[in-house]
């Protein structure tokens, strides 16, 4: 192999792992329904998807189709990564306690933090008494949620999780309390 057929092979590689960041980070906007960005994303895929596939398929060697394979492989996991980062969405928490007083801290702690909660009493399996938190936060704000239930010395609780589309009214989703 030449040093012209290395590099090229690098490159295809490299820009299909661009392109497939584009298309995981395009699937997640649409899922979101954030659409600016996905209108530069999908020209830009198309752009970079032409003229790769005709690299591709003019190429001699199985070498260029493991570079786009691996390409694409690597775009999902950064973009994946990236998405996490972002961590686009609001979710709906319901934490199911069975100590009341844990259940009363925790809750005032999100208050004081500045989030909507709602507390309730519930019956649990076999109708044992158990005590509901449910808080409505954004994604990149449940690390909050985790470290004050920790701070409430409450581990392992049953979590229900639901991702929300959009929230009106007088519900907080975001934390108030300057960090």
């Amino acid at each position: 192999m030449t040093q012209h057929i290395v590099l090229t092979i690098i490159g295809l590689f490299l820009i299909t792992a661009l392109t497939n960041i584009f298309a995981t980070l395009k699937s997640i906007l649409l899922a979101k329904k954030i659409m600016n960005p996905v209108y530069f994303l999908v020209f830009a895929d198309a752009v970079i998807f032409a003229t790769v596939v005709s690299k591709v398929a003019n190429s001699n060697g199985i070498h260029f189709v493991f570079a786009y394979a691996l390409g694409k492989t690597l775009g999902v996991f950064i973009g994946n990564k990236i998405e996490d980062r972002l961590a686009l969405g609001i979710l709906e928490v319901d934490i199911f306690l069975n100590n009341k007083s844990k259940m009363i801290q925790i809750a005032e702690m999100l208050r004081e933090e500045g989030y909507t909660v709602n507390n309730y009493l519930a019956r649990g399996n076999n109708g044992h008494r158990r005590y509901k938190i449910e808080v409505v936060i954004r994604r990149k704000e449940f690390k909050i949620l985790e470290g004050i239930m920790d701070e409430c010395g409450v581990t392992d609780p049953t979590l229900k999780i639901k991702n929300l589309n959009k929230v009106e009214g007088k519900i907080t989703t975001t934390r108030v309390k300057a960090i």
